[in-house]
C-alpha cells in the first residue's frame, strides 16, 4: 500500500502513531503513514526516531522513497538500531528543530527565485542554509542589496498555501515551473502548487511555513560563478 504523506496535509505535525508495513532487506522501514518528508526536490529526507510501544527508540537517519516502489516511503535506521516487527504500532517523532530550519529557507529560496526572476539551474536546502543556481547572462550581483530584496519580501508577512491542479493545467502554464534541473512531482495526475501571498507561485511539494514572518531575517552570504552564465546564490538564517 502507498505510504500516506501526512506532511503534505500538514507541515507542523510533530509525531504521529503509525504501524509498521514492512522492513526491507536493508532495513529500511516502511510505514502506514508517515510526517517524515522524503528526500526530493533538493531538500534532505527527514529524521528523528520511532518510539516502540515498551518506550525503547529506534533512532532514523533520512528518510527516502523506496526505489522499488516510489509510492512507499523508507524510514532508515541510524546503524545498531533494533529492527520492528511488520503490524507493530509506533510513534513517530520528528526532528522538528532541523525540519523547521529547513522549512523557513525553503520558503526563503522561493522568495529568492522572485527576487532574481531567472532560470534555475539546480538548488539545495540545508539545516538554516541553502543555495539557488541561476543561469544569468551577466555577474555583477550585489549581496547586500539582494539581502535588503530578500528580506523586504520576508518582511511582507505573507501567507503561505497550497492548492492542487492537474498535469493537463501544469502543461498550459510551463511558465509556473522555474527550476530547469528538477521537475515537479508526476504521477498522481494532479501537481501541488504552493503560493506566497500575490508573491510567487510554483509547483513544489517541499515543506514550508505558514507564513513569511516565520523565516526571519536572511543574509545572503555567497555568490559563486559556477560556469559561463551560471551563479550560485547562498543564503542562510540569519
Amino acid at each position: 500500500m502507498p505510504t500516506e504523506l501526512l506532511f503534505r496535509q500538514d507541515a507542523y505535525l510533530k509525531e504521529t502513531p503509525a504501524t509498521v508495513e514492512a522492513v526491507n532487506e536493508r532495513g529500511g522501514i516502511v510505514l502506514d503513514r508517515t510526517i517524515f518528508y522524503a528526500t526530493g526536490g533538493g531538500q534532505p529526507g527527514d529524521a528523528g526516531h520511532l518510539r516502540r510501544a515498551d518506550g525503547n527508540l529506534i533512532a532514523i537517519g533520512t528518510t527516502i522513497y523506496d526505489p522499488e516502489d516510489k509510492s512507499r516511503v523508507l524510514h532508515v535506521p541510524l546503524e545498531g538500531q533494533s529492527a520492528p516487527a511488520p503490524g507493530e504500532a509506533i510513534t513517530a517523532v520528528l526532528d522538528w528543530e532541523r525540519r523547521l530550519k529547513r522549512m523557513r529557507i525553503h520558503t526563503a529560496l522561493h522568495l529568492l527565485s522572485v527576487v532574481l526572476p531567472f532560470p534555475v539551474t539546480g538548488g539545495s536546502i540545508g539545516d538554516g542554509d541553502g543555495r539557488l543556481d541561476f543561469d544569468i547572462p551577466e555577474g555583477g550581483l550585489d549581496k547586500v542589496e539582494l539581502a535588503e530584496k530578500l528580506n523586504a519580501l520576508v518582511a511582507r508577512n505573507a501567507d503561505v498555501t497550497e492548492r492542487w491542479i492537474t498535469d493537463a493545467e501544469l502543461d498550459a502554464n510551463p511558465g509556473l515551473v522555474k527550476t530547469m534541473s528538477v521537475k515537479p512531482p508526476r504521477g498522481s495526475g494532479r501537481v501541488r502548487l504552493v503560493a506566497i501571498g500575490d508573491i510567487d507561485l510554483q509547483p513544489c511539494g517541499g515543506t514550508h511555513v505558514r507564513n513569511t514572518a516565520e523565516i526571519g531575517l536572511v543574509a545572503v552570504t555567497d555568490i559563486e560563478k559556477k560556469g559561463k552564465q551560471n551563479r550560485r546564490v547562498r543564503i542562510a538564517l540569519a
